[in-house]
C-alpha cells in the first residue's frame, strides 16, 4: 500500500497518511513533500486538509526504530540530512500558498504534534486520542526553531506545562486553549474540516504573501539556528 494518497473535493485537496502510526522517517517525509508539489502544480486546490487512516493515531512522531539505531551507528550523513528533511516538512507547511488544515484523526504525540502546530489549523476528534509532547521523556529536546512555532500557537502557561511534564490535552481541552478549531466525533472530523476550507477559499498568491510575513521569524530561526544545532550534532540531552 501507498504511505499516502489524496483527492480532490472542490477547492480542498485531502490528503490521507497511511504508514501505520505514521512516524516520520526519509521515506515518508519525501512522499509527504512530493504529494504537496503535486498538489500545487496539478490541481487548483486552495486548502489542504490532512487525515490519518489509523483508527487511534494521527502521527505518533519522530520513527525511533530507525532513528536511534542510526545515530547509535554514528552515521552522521544520514541522520543530520533527515533532521534537515524534517525542517523542511514544516517550513513548507508554513510556506504553503494553500491554506492548511490538520484533520487529528487520533493521538498527535511529540513529532507528529509538532507537526500539527505547522499546519495554519487544526481540528481534532473527541473521544479518544491526545495532543502531547513526551520528549522531556525520551531525552530529545526541541529545537529552537520548534520552541518559537510551539510558542506561537499554544498558550505559554499550556506550552510550559506540556513540554516540562508531557501533559496530554484532550480535544476539548485544545478547542478551550484556542489550538484546534474544533472537536468532533470521528465519523464528522474530516467532514467538519472540508467544510470549513470549502467555507475559506482564497487566493494562493495572497495567502502565500501573508504566511510569509506570519511565520518570518519561525523560519528564520529554523534556517538559522536550527541549521546550526543539526550540523554541530546537537539533537539529544
Amino acid at each position: 500500500m501507498a504511505l499516502l494518497d489524496y483527492r480532490l473535493d472542490e477547492n480542498v485537496a485531502v490528503m490521507t497518511w497511511h504508514n501505520g502510526e505514521n512516524r516520520f522517517n526519509p521515506d515518508f517525509l519525501t512522499a509527504i513533500l512530493t504529494a504537496m508539489d503535486e498538489i500545487e502544480a496539478r490541481t487548483e486546490a486552495t486548502v489542504l486538509v490532512v487525515e490519518s487512516a489509523h483508527e487511534k493515531i494521527w502521527s505518533n512522531g519522530l520513527d525511533l526504530a530507525w532513528l536511534l539505531p542510526t545515530m547509535e551507528a554514528g552515521e552522521e550523513t544520514v541522520y543530520k540530512a533527515f533532521f534537515h528533511q524534517l525542517n523542511e516538512f514544516l517550513r513548507r507547511l508554513m510556506t504553503s500558498p494553500l491554506l492548511t488544515v490538520a484533520a487529528i484523526t487520533g493521538h498527535a504525540a511529540a513529532g507528529g504534534a509538532i507537526a500539527a502546530c505547522a499546519f495554519d489549523f487544526r481540528f481534532m476528534r473527541t473521544g479518544r486520542g491526545y495532543f502531547f509532547f513526551p520528549e522531556v521523556d525520551l531525552g530529545m529536546p526541541f529545537l529552537p526553531g520548534m520552541v518559537a512555532l510551539l510558542r506561537d500557537i499554544i498558550p505559554p502557561l499550556d506550552f510550559r506545562e506540556m513540554s516540562l511534564t508531557a501533559k496530554r490535552m484532550t480535544a476539548e481541552q485544545g478547542v478551550a486553549s484556542g489550538i484546534m478549531l474544533g472537536a468532533y466525533n470521528i465519523d464528522e472530523l474530516t467532514d467538519q474540516a472540508i467544510a470549513w476550507g470549502k467555507a475559506h477559499s482564497k487566493s494562493r498568491k495572497i495567502v502565500g504573501v501573508m504566511k510569509s510575513m506570519l511565520y518570518a521569524r519561525i523560519l528564520q530561526i529554523m534556517e538559522t539556528e536550527d541549521a546550526q544545532r543539526i550540523e554541530a550534532g546537537r539533537l539529544e540531552a
